[in-house]
């Protein structure tokens, strides 16, 4: 079993981050800090923008309502100077759904060039690197080679560049519903013990979609709060029957811990994952769709 991710440069560490940052000469990358803003101001990484990615959900994955939940999406990125030819670098405190939500909407929004910082602003920290307590307006920088000194991202039109969005990254009720059955198709729960044994209710309804597969995404973070190596999440993956030739579809509450499997399943090279951002909050609350109440 293979000890290396198939896209390794998914994930960056402090080093490389702090280097990216040393070597830039314009504004073509743009850091996002994802955490709650009183962390932020507490200190972050200097020239990072501010993203709190916590309360941007969709719980109507209905056509009309994904279509608006896409544009103020794009919008949001836009006023952090998120566009197509810039890299971008999401980071929390270690690594987690936070991050990994914003790295699955940038990737469903046709960017190629997203990263994650492994171990977040805790691991930069403990490698001795500068952090910054100034405040700073939504936009992200750069650092200026002549003055030295960190300017603010001028807003771009990430909005109107807009590329067809990827329509394989992400899984709506309906899909779900008109493949659930398929052998080829595996639906990953990624909620706590509780919530897919129907005993903590979230939703109008507790339990979970029929024929998914529980794995909780806290599984996949160390203790030290990086990435688990590759060998230990492909054994974890593989000891569930989740492997590369099925369609996975990850699910969880609200599509954020669900985007941190999408991570991982990018990480170790699956072609085909859909983050099911509806989750169980749609879900549940929708009584027109199965449920099941599995026993412990």
């Amino acid at each position: 079993m293979s000890d290396t991710y198939e896209n390794p440069e998914i994930l960056l560490n402090p080093n490389e981050l702090s280097e990216l940052i040393g070597d830039q000469k314009s504004s073509d990358l743009i850091i996002i800090d994802t955490r709650p803003a009183p962390d932020f101001c507490n200190s972050h990484i200097e020239g990072a923008a501010h993203l709190d990615l916590y309360g941007i959900s969709l719980n109507d994955t209905s056509p009309a309502p994904l279509k608006a939940f896409t544009w103020m999406l794009a919008y949001l990125m836009e006023i952090r100077g998120v566009d197509y030819d810039k890299k971008v670098v999401f980071y929390e405190e270690n690594s987690g759904m936070r991050s990994a939500r914003g790295f699955w909407f940038l990737e469903y929004l046709g960017h190629e060039n997203v990263h994650i910082l492994d171990g977040g602003i805790n691991s930069w920290m403990n490698e001795g690197l500068p952090v910054s307590s100034d405040p700073w307006p939504l936009t992200g920088s750069f650092h200026d080679e002549d003055s030295g000194n960190i300017k603010a991202i001028i807003r771009t039109s990430f909005t109107e560049h807009l590329k067809a969005t990827d329509n394989t990254k992400i899984a709506t009720a309906d899909y779900i519903l008109k493949n659930m059955d398929r052998n080829d198709v595996a639906i990953h729960d990624t909620r706590s013990k509780g919530e897919f044994y129907g005993e903590t209710i979230r939703a109008a309804r507790g339990g979970a979609i029929p024929n998914s597969i529980h794995l909780e995404w806290l599984d996949f973070v160390s203790d030290e709060g990086f990435v688990k190596p590759a060998q230990d999440l492909r054994f974890m993956l593989e000891e569930k029957k989740l492997t590369k030739e099925k369609e996975i579809i990850p699910l969880c509450q609200g599509g954020y811990r669900s985007a941190y499997a999408y991570l991982i399943y990018r990480l170790l090279g699956y072609s085909k994952v859909r983050n099911y951002i509806g989750s169980w909050k749609e879900w549940g609350d929708r009584e027109d769709l199965p449920i099941i109440k599995p026993k412990r």
